[in-house]
């Protein structure tokens, strides 16, 4: 006989809703507490949601912060050899590339301008990914061109680049043996005031983040976050009512181009650099850079700047050029001036490698021959002081 045949089976009759209620509470967390019950519920509740908030830090940092980190650490700037001269006479001359915001290493841009070899010898600059130092950079081009012989030099800085060039400019022109020949600005803005809007307050958002957020600087998540919301024009319905939807085959294409090109790839650029790079327009000199390279210094010419922007400002989403421009004439244009502006045709935003027919065409006919001339006056500078 089995022990169970005496026990008598539950029925529907058997359900009693306030019984369960009763056994419900007896069985509560702090039922039998009679001395500051809330309060004492209150902090373990508080105490739980710190343990969850606690582990899911510990992982943040160990499996997203940490290894960045460290990889971090390990980088330095560097600069890399790109193209020979075109002409064997131009091996005294060396161009230099400095790309711009969110990029690391300058060299596939510099390659796909071949023209800049009629001037000289085309070396290109990979950032610290742990941030900027325009006279660490500027050594840098230094001993190289003591080494190498090379006694000009010419800069060439996109968007944000340009704006790290005319710092590094002023650290050749002014504290160097070396002669700065040129600055070429690609759609730089010389200051906050030329970055649009839309794009300004992306930049905004990403230092607050910075501000607060611990790990912000090497953090992938967070990259991954910023970017993805960054392009969500392409992902995100306006027209939808009442609230905006989202188009999810879109949303998978964005975040799979953004884990390729911003996250997983070595050769993108840190949250931390990104940050430097953006500090680098804040903080806005250079107004005073500029100042700086429009006069002789130490018996060395003033350099050649070259401004390049779009003939339709529309056409650069990102930097008000016409802005930057009319600077540009007031500080270091007119007819004593050393700038000259080309407006190449349908060009975007410092983009040379999705359209290197127009840079390089405007680079062959119009910058080198007004660089040339600033080249041909440092060289004789130097012919007329070799017999001293």
């Amino acid at each position: 006989m089995s022990p169970l045949d005496d026990r008598h089976p539950s029925t529907v009759t058997d359900w009693d809703d306030a019984r369960r209620k009763v056994r419900l509470r007896e069985t509560r967390l702090g039922y039998r507490w009679t001395t500051l019950r809330r309060t004492r519920l209150a902090f373990l509740r508080v105490a739980a949601l710190l343990i969850l908030v606690l582990i899911v830090f510990t992982q943040y940092w160990v499996h997203d912060v940490a290894p960045e980190r460290a990889r971090l650490a390990l980088t330095e700037p560097a600069l890399l050899p790109v193209a020979t001269p075109a002409q064997e006479e131009n091996w005294d001359t060396a161009v230099v590339d400095l790309v711009g915001l969110g990029g690391l290493n300058a060299s596939d841009t510099a390659s796909a301008l071949p023209a800049l070899r009629r001037m000289g010898v085309v070396w290109a600059i990979k950032y610290d990914n742990q941030g900027i130092d325009s006279k660490v950079i500027a050594d840098l081009v230094v001993r190289a061109a003591q080494m190498s012989g090379v006694r000009n030099i010419v800069l060439v800085g996109h968007s944000m680049g340009g704006v790290i060039a005319l710092e590094v400019g002023q650290h050749i022109h002014l504290d160097s043996d070396r002669r700065l020949a040129g600055v070429l600005l690609d759609c730089t803005p010389v200051d906050l005031n030329a970055v649009r809007p839309e794009s300004r307050g992306r930049g905004e958002d990403m230092l607050r983040w910075m501000g607060w957020l611990p790990g912000a600087r090497e953090s992938r998540a967070l990259r991954l976050a910023v970017e993805t919301y960054a392009r969500r024009d392409r992902f995100v319905d306006h027209t939808a009512d009442p609230v905006p939807s989202l188009r999810f085959a879109e949303l998978g294409d964005v975040l799979a181009e953004v884990a390729t090109d911003k996250v997983m790839s070595r050769n993108a650029a840190s949250n931390g650099l990104i940050e430097s790079q953006f500090l680098a327009i804040v903080g806005g000199g250079a107004i005073d850079n500029l100042r700086a390279l429009s006069r002789p210094v130490n018996g060395k010419p003033r350099p050649a700047l070259v401004y390049i922007r779009p003939r339709d400002a529309e056409r650069d989403r990102v930097v008000d050029v016409e802005y930057s421009h009319q600077v540009l004439i007031e500080r270091v244009g007119g007819v004593d001036g050393s700038l000259l502006v080309v407006l190449p045709r349908n060009t975007g935003h410092a983009n040379p490698r999705q359209a290197p027919a127009e840079y390089n065409k405007v680079v062959d006919q119009q910058v080198l021959p007004f660089v040339q001339r600033y080249l041909d006056e440092v060289r004789g500078v130097r012919s007329a002081a070799a017999p001293r």
